[in-house]
């Protein structure tokens, strides 16, 4: 065996609602899609996967792949279409997909928020808006109620910085606001009094739906990168690397986690329409996205040279994976669940080594690891790239909607089916597998 799989280690798919589903045009990116240049191929969330009439075909082929747990997310515009109004029948297709799944014999892993809002909420300011953790919230009381008999475990937000950053200081995503610090800083900040809210507000009301406290587990899914010193001789780099760590990540997730504030995040709120905040401990699980790591030089980052690349130009970098496990375990000791790691790969010429030495340095970590989630299931409408950028296990052909298991999704359901990598399995999948530099 090249790596055996520990037994408590689940693997899987992840997905977001919006970049998969289609069909909802009362969203934050639908209408963002329809502003000239935004997507870089033209394309919008509208058509996408068709998965919301597709969740039959599309958990065929997730059993097809031996998944054995799937992170999807809901469509907060879907179930409250206007402020207060939710939408029974959307709350119903929700509970009668995570029926579906558990059938499978699937353990699902629900995400509340996943970058988009509804048309209303962004028009009031997302959450620049002082009073959106109270409106975050009872989304979120309405959302868990209806479904908490069906989900034991939830994510309240997937990458907070991501969409702070992209919306409110490079522009690149709604609002479209560029280099506002301000705004930037209220928006981390809301954010995390969300998540903690949320987070307590989830274990309440799963608790008086009769389940045990330890039955249940919440946590965010962080995006986390490696910011290294262009050259690591120039002070100048150390501290801008240093800095971009500290105000992308290190700042929101202490806030998040644990209530403690700094710079760009200001004090929380004692209080969230009845839910009291304060310092704890908010969290149930690590939840980790990676993808790469950043070559910082003074104020930019970019990419070191002669380095292994994926179809956006991304280092694909495995050792920065338990790097940042191993920081984050040190800081928060607590499961470790990877809710996010893949790479962009049209032709699925390397897919099969990225997920074999990311894998394999996980195996070999012994960090308690219980969660592994492949980004992603199959191709979708990936944000400001549009339809172009190729991340799944399955390609899709947009065109038809004709769906097909890349040789890498088979080398990831033989990898569950045989809890680890044997040799046969790296000479078929991985040895011909080489990356570009």
């Amino acid at each position: 065996m090249h790596f055996k799989l520990p037994e408590t280690l689940l693997l899987g798919a992840a997905t977001a609602a919006t970049q998969i589903e289609g069909g909802d045009t009362n969203n934050s990116w639908y209408d963002w899609a329809l502003l000239p240049g935004r997507i870089a191929d033209g394309t919008s969330p509208l058509r996408a996967d068709d998965h919301y009439n597709r969740v039959d075909e599309d958990i065929e082929l997730m059993k097809r792949l031996s998944l054995q747990t799937y992170r999807f997310g809901l469509e907060w515009s879907r179930i409250e279409p206007e402020q207060g109004r939710f939408d029974e029948k959307a709350i119903e297709h929700y509970r009668s997909e995570l029926q579906k799944l558990k059938a499978a014999g699937i353990k699902p892993l629900v995400t509340l928020h996943h970058f988009t809002n509804p048309r209303w909420f962004e028009k009031i300011g997302a959450f620049e808006h002082p009073d959106s953790p109270r409106i975050f919230l009872n989304f979120v009381r309405y959302t868990v109620e209806k479904l908490a008999d069906s989900a034991d475990e939830w994510i309240t937000i997937n990458e907070p910085n991501v969409y702070a950053v992209n919306g409110y200081f490079f522009g690149t995503w709604p609002p479209g606001k560029k280099n506002d610090i301000k705004a930037l800083s209220a928006v981390y900040t809301n954010m995390a009094a969300c998540h903690i809210a949320s987070y307590r507000e989830i274990h309440r009301i799963r608790q008086k739906a009769g389940f045990a406290r330890d039955t249940t587990r919440v946590g965010f899914a962080n995006h986390l990168r490696i910011f290294t010193p262009r050259c690591r001789f120039n002070p100048l780099h150390r501290i801008s690397a240093a800095f971009m760590e500290h105000s992308f990540q290190n700042a929101l997730t202490a806030a998040a986690m644990t209530g403690k504030t700094s710079w760009p995040v200001k004090k929380l709120p004692a209080s969230v329409d009845g839910v009291a905040l304060g310092g704890g401990r908010f969290y149930d699980f690590i939840g980790i996205n990676y993808y790469s790591r950043d070559a910082v030089s003074t104020g930019k980052n970019g990419v070191f040279k002669n380095v292994p690349h994926n179809d956006l130009g991304w280092e694909i970098y495995p050792e920065g994976l338990r790097l940042l496990c191993e920081r984050m375990y040190r800081l928060y000791k607590a499961p470790i669940y990877i809710t996010e790691n893949g790479t962009c790969d049209e032709a699925d010429s390397f897919r099969s080594r990225f997920i074999y030495e990311h894998l394999k340095i996980l195996c070999e970590s012994a960090l308690p690891v219980e969660r592994y989630y492949h980004w992603s299931l199959m191709d979708n409408f990936e944000w400001a790239e549009g339809e172009r950028i190729r991340f799944g296990l399955i390609a899709v052909d947009y065109e038809t909607q004709k769906r097909t298991v890349r040789k890498s999704g088979d080398f990831y359901a033989h990898i569950i089916q045989n809890r680890g990598v044997t040799g046969d399995m790296y000479k078929t999948y991985v040895e011909n597998s080489q990356y570009r530099v």
